[in-house]
């Protein structure tokens, strides 16, 4: 089991958390018993001081029955009574007789004043004198009184007893030294060790007795020297490198007993239950790895067929059944992965039918026509002869398309299919007939020549030159058809497909029938894609600039706007000229982007001269491609709306041809160009082959005349009376007519004669940049 896989790490997760919570278990349950053990301690040393407290008061209460019995003997108060010499021996004798029976150390008879009379045992000392005085009172009133005092470095207790008869005449005190016995009894009582201490004139505690071994005992009294006077106080030491928990108890001024516990002792029975948790922890952990790991087992091994089985579909292996009977979500994950692998085998069953053919028309699609062109060409290159390909693509295809709509375009495509398909099976049985995609279809030749492939070729044309007839409408189709040849022209599929592609694109331009391939058409391919590759840097690197053409009202002399046109700066080549890149740029689609860099620029100069108190309109030309991007107003719009300039400061011209490529469409944008309040100008008008019919439906503004009417109209006649007609129709049509191409003062004036309305042309000035109209506005003066 590695640990990245999924199984490795749900074993490994739930590990870690059995771990994890039984330790956490087992250290709050360790604290637990340290705190219980502590607790059992202190509880044990509170009762053991309670405990010896009761020992000492029942020997107490013992000594003082004894001393009692004595002071209660007739005979004993009657010679303490006389106090007469001769009794003086039996008091003595008295004393001791009583002493020995009560195994008393000391003995002693206070008289009535006060003074000691008669005493035996251990010697007397002040400080036991001056202790029995005191305790004469509390004895008279409380019938004995009891006290413990050092007597040579041993405690003793004294216990004072008054001798009536019926009056105090005097006191009996015995002393008991407290011995080894009371510490034994003590232990074996409260299972504590004991010792008993006196202080000794130097203040240092010195042990009497003791349950602890006497070599332990120098220890003990040294960890006590921190505790001088102090009792009832808890301490832990150190007893015979065994850890104890102390509590020393003074029992008189200088004398005082250890209550000891071993901590060892205390907590053996915590440390077995302990070590019995710690066990169970240990063997909980093992129980529960095994777990772990089966149930990870269980998740994983389901998964791990699974992912085999879904292997096996990765290689196209669809045999096979999951079989995990299982009411759990992998037993659902399992069949829904076995109802995916079914549905997929019939997906890849269906796919695999669709993959080689095209749908629409029924014939082999570009792959299956690539397999039967490798096939072919190995074919060819074992039996040494040619083969070709012809390649073409449908004319007007995507004009129908957009007019007609998208299911009159797939049954064009199918009826050229059927066209194909027929003519090919009467040209050439063992040709291959397929569509590419879209609009482009494809003919396999084998083991013919040139010239027979040229004359197939010749004759699809012809086949497809047949008007189409659909749903009451007649279509003129026609194509474009190039033509490569192997082993003359490539020797892989895709690379004679690629090359009949560009003779097919050089025959459509050229509009001549069918082409052959050469190798010169690769390279008029490349150079178009550089230039093509140039014109999206030029935008990007900023290379384009715009300039600006004045339009001028030919009656005043007034700058009333101007023409937009766009030059290109090439970091190599320098100054390109419209001529040169516009026509390219219309044929790729480009000129779409490049009429929008025109029209910002326009915008963002429009504004500029506002804001400095000029305002004109500004013409921009619209291409064939732009009239059919219906997108072109929303685009506008933005563009006006980004710059704050009004629609009203332009004027769009187009061309007549650019109309008629696509009536209906181009009238379409310009309906919506117009609602903007854009102007509309028809530009070169009279060079183009619409009919004023149409032009008369169009929203539009103004007319301009082509520049070659107007160049000549000095010195002929013939474009003079074009220019007038031109004028007078669109004046009738409330059109505005500008004249271009104005080169002299003469045409200046002759097309004011005629009342043509604006005008511009190197007479007044040629274009320049933008960035210079406003200075050369101020500086122009208009003609007397």
């Amino acid at each position: 089991m590695r640990f990245n896989s999924l199984e490795g790490r749900i074993a490994t997760l739930f590990l870690a958390l059995i771990i994890v919570v039984q330790v956490l278990g087992l250290l709050v349950i360790q604290q637990g018993i340290e705190r219980n053990a502590r607790a059992s301690i202190a509880t044990e040393l509170d009762n053991g001081e309670k405990v010896f407290s009761k020992l000492l008061e029942q020997s107490a209460q013992t000594q003082r029955f004894s001393a009692q019995v004595l002071a209660r003997d007739t005979a004993f108060v009657q010679a303490v009574g006389n106090g007469a010499a001769n009794d003086r021996a039996t008091i003595e004798s008295a004393l001791q007789n009583s002493a020995r029976r009560a195994h008393a150390d000391l003995t002693m008879l206070i008289d009535g004043e006060r003074k000691v009379s008669a005493a035996s045992g251990i010697a007397m000392r002040s400080s036991i004198e001056h202790l029995v005085l005191g305790l004469l009172d509390r004895a008279e009133q409380a019938d004995g009184a009891s006290a413990i005092a050092v007597v040579d470095n041993r405690p003793v207790q004294i216990v004072v007893m008054p001798v009536k008869a019926p009056i105090t005449i005097a006191w009996v005190a015995m002393g008991f030294a407290i011995e080894r016995e009371l510490a034994v009894d003590m232990q074996q009582l409260s299972a504590l060790d004991v010792a008993i201490l006196a202080r000794a004139p130097d203040g240092r505690w010195t042990p009497v007795a003791s349950t602890l071994a006497p070599a332990l005992m120098p220890q003990v009294v040294s960890d006590l020297h921190a505790l001088p006077g102090k009792s009832a106080r808890s301490i832990e030491i150190d007893i015979g490198g065994s850890p104890y928990s102390a509590r020393l108890v003074q029992i008189g001024p200088d004398a005082g007993v250890l209550l000891a516990r071993s901590i060892d002792a205390a907590t053996a029975q915590y440390v077995r239950l302990e070590r019995t948790l710690v066990a169970l922890t240990v063997i909980g952990i093992l129980v529960a790895g095994v777990a772990a790991v089966l149930t990870a087992k269980r998740v994983a091994q389901p998964l791990r067929e699974l992912a085999a089985t879904a292997r096996r579909l990765e290689r196209g292996d669809y045999r096979g059944q999951i079989n995990l009977e299982r009411n759990d979500e992998i037993g659902a994950l399992a069949k829904a992965f076995d109802s995916m692998r079914d549905g997929i085998a019939k997906r890849e069953h269906e796919i695999g039918r669709l993959a080689y053919w095209d749908s629409l028309t029924g014939l082999p699609n570009r792959a299956q026509f690539v397999l039967l062109l490798g096939e072919a060409l190995t074919e060819a290159g074992r039996a040494g002869h040619a083969a070709f390909v012809l390649m073409m693509d449908l004319n007007r295809f995507k004009h129908v398309n957009d007019v007609m709509g998208h299911d009159f375009g797939d049954e064009l495509l199918r009826q050229v299919a059927a066209r194909l398909k027929l003519h090919m099976a009467a040209a050439d049985p063992s040709a291959h007939v397929a569509r590419l995609g879209g609009d482009e279809f494809a003919v396999l030749l084998s083991a013919v020549n040139v010239e027979r492939a040229q004359s197939v070729a010749a004759g699809i044309l012809q086949v497809l030159e047949v008007p189409i007839s659909l749903d009451d409408q007649t279509v003129d189709i026609g194509a474009g058809l190039g033509i490569a040849a192997f082993p003359a022209h490539g020797a892989k599929a895709e690379e004679l497909l690629s090359m009949a592609e560009v003779a097919m694109y050089q025959a459509k331009q050229r509009n001549d029938g069918a082409i052959l391939y050469e190798a010169a058409m690769d390279t008029a391919s490349a150079k178009s894609l550089g230039l093509l590759s140039e014109l999206r840097n030029a935008i990007e690197r900023d290379e384009f600039r715009l300039h600006l053409q004045p339009k001028l009202r030919l009656d005043t002399g007034e700058v009333v706007g101007a023409e937009a046109l766009v030059r290109w700066v090439h970091p190599e080549r320098g100054n390109v000229f419209p001529d040169e890149f516009i026509p390219f740029a219309e044929q790729t689609g480009f000129i779409r982007v490049l009429t929008r860099w025109v029209l910002e620029r326009s915008a963002a100069l429009c504004r500029q001269l506002a804001e400095q108190g000029i305002h004109l309109k500004i013409s921009v030309n619209l291409s064939t491609r732009d009239l059919l991007d219906q997108d072109l107003p929303a685009k506008f719009g933005e563009i006006l709306e980004r710059h704050k300039v009004a629609a009203q400061s332009f004027c769009l011209e187009i061309t007549e041809s650019a109309i008629m490529d696509d009536p209906v469409r181009a009238q379409l944008t310009l309906e919506r160009l117009h609602a903007m309040g854009v102007d509309l100008s028809i530009d070169d008008f009279g060079t183009g082959y619409s009919s004023l019919a149409y032009l008369k439906r169009l929203p539009v503004d103004e007319l301009k005349i082509d520049k070659s009417f107007v160049l000549n109209m000095e010195h002929d006649s013939g474009d003079t009376k074009i220019v007038r007609s031109t004028i007078d129709l669109g004046h009738n049509m409330g059109l505005r007519v500008v004249a271009e191409g104005i080169e002299s003062e003469a045409v200046w004036r002759l097309l004011a004669a005629l009342g043509c309305d604006q005008g511009q042309g190197y007479f007044m000035s040629r274009a320049m940049p933008g960035d210079e109209l406003a200075a050369w506005i101020a500086a122009w003066v208009p003609p007397v």
